[in-house]
C-alpha cells in the first residue's frame, strides 16, 4: 500500500462502521501511520424561546458531544494496544468539517462507511457525493456490510486517444498503484479497464460523408488498436512500478471496452462482481474549481460496491477553513 502517514477514519458508532475502522487500523499499523477517528454531529439549533448560542443550546451541544466522545472511546478502545489512535468529535456540516480536518492536519487518506441509501436507492448520499467531488486526498468509501478482504479489485484508467507515450500520467499511476497494492494485500484479483468511444467515426460521418463504410470501419479499428497499445504499455509500466514477481502473481486482467465510460465501467463492475473500484473523480487538469464531471458522477450513481476515489495532482478543494 502507498505509504500513508496520517489517516482519518470517519465513523458513526454502530456495527456498520466496523469494517471501515478495521481497515483503517490495519493500514495505520502496516504503514506506521497516525490514525484519528472522528464523528461529526450537526450543530444544535436554538428552539422556540432559546437564543442562538445561549447557555441552554450550548449545554445541549456539550451534552451531545460528551455522549459521542464516550461512544468513540468505547469503539476504539480494543485497538489502543495495537496502535496510537486518537478520537475527536467535530461539530457542523459533515462534509465541510471532514475536509477542514484534512486541511488543518494534513490527512492523506480518508476512510468512511457509505451513508444510508437515499430514496433513489443510490449507494452514495449527499455528504458522500460532496466528499467525492471536493475531498483533496484519496477517499475510500466502504459498504456497511463490507467483507474483511476483497476478492476482486477494479481499476478504471483513462488517457487521451491522441496522447503519445505509454498512457502513463500521474492519476493513472496513482490509481494502478493503489489498486494493485490493495489486491496484493487482500490476495485479490486485479482488473484494469479502459473505456473508449470512436471519436473518428462521428467526425468522419459529419465531415467526410463521401467515405465508405469500410473506410470508416478501418479508421475505427485503427483507433481501437491505438487504445489497446496504450493500455498494454500502461500494464507494462505497472510491472515496472510493482516488480515482475508481484505483477506475475496478480496477472492483471485488461479490458478494453468500446463505448461510453458512464455505461461500460458500471456494467463491467457488476459483471466481475467487483468489491472495490479505484477511479479518478476529477478531470486531469487539476485546476482549482474544476470538479467531478458528469462521467464520474454517473458512474458513481450506478456502482454498488466500495470506491477508492483519487484526485489528480494539483487539485485544490473549494472548501476553506473559514465559514
Amino acid at each position: 500500500m502507498k505509504r500513508f502517514t496520517n489517516i482519518l477514519c470517519v465513523v458513526t458508532p454502530g456495527a456498520g462502521c466496523k469494517p471501515a475502522l478495521e481497515r483503517a487500523v490495519t493500514l495505520a499499523e502496516n504503514n506506521q501511520a497516525s490514525l484519528t477517528v472522528i464523528n461529526v454531529t450537526e450543530r444544535v439549533r436554538a428552539g422556540i424561546g432559546m437564543p442562538e448560542g445561549g447557555p441552554i443550546s450550548a449545554d445541549l451541544q456539550a451534552a451531545v458531544v460528551s455522549v459521542l466522545e464516550q461512544e468513540l472511546d468505547s469503539l476504539i478502545e480494543p485497538y489502543r494496544q495495537r496502535i496510537n489512535v486518537q478520537a475527536k468529535v467535530l461539530i457542523g456540516t459533515p462534509f465541510l468539517e471532514i475536509i477542514r480536518e484534512i486541511l488543518r492536519n494534513g490527512r492523506d487518506l480518508v476512510i468512511k462507511t457509505a451513508e444510508t441509501r437515499d430514496w433513489q436507492d443510490r449507494l452514495f448520499g449527499s455528504d458522500d457525493m460532496h466528499l467525492l467531488r471536493k475531498c483533496p486526498c484519496p477517499l475510500w468509501v466502504m459498504l456497511p456490510e463490507e467483507k474483511p478482504n476483497y476478492s476482486r479489485v477494479m481499476a478504471a484508467v483513462d488517457f487521451d486517444p491522441w496522447q503519445e507515450g505509454d498512457g502513463e500520467n500521474d492519476l493513472n499511476r496513482l490509481i494502478l498503484k493503489l489498486a494493485s497494492s490493495i489486491a496484493l494485500s487482500d490476495f485479490a484479483e486485479l482488473h484494469v479497464v479502459h473505456a473508449w468511444e470512436p471519436v473518428t467515426e462521428s467526425m468522419i460521418r459529419v465531415f467526410s460523408s463521401d467515405l465508405s463504410e469500410a473506410q470508416i470501419a478501418a479508421n475505427v479499428n485503427r483507433e481501437r488498436r491505438d487504445h489497446q497499445a496504450q493500455l498494454d504499455r500502461l500494464a507494462g509500466r505497472l510491472r515496472d512500478w510493482i516488480g515482475t514477481e508481484a505483477y506475475n502473481y496478480l496477472s492483471p486482467r485488461l479490458y478494453l471496452r468500446q463505448g461510453n465510460a458512464r455505461k461500460e465501467i458500471p456494467v463491467l463492475a457488476r459483471q466481475i462482481d467487483a468489491d472495490l473500484v479505484v477511479m479518478g473523480t476529477v478531470a486531469r487538469t487539476g485546476l482549482a474549481g474544476f470538479f467531478m464531471g458528469n462521467t464520474a458522477e454517473t458512474i458513481l450513481n450506478q456502482i454498488d460496491c466500495a470506491v477508492l476515489a483519487v484526485k489528480p495532482p494539483g487539485f485544490v478543494t473549494p472548501v476553506t477553513l473559514e465559514d
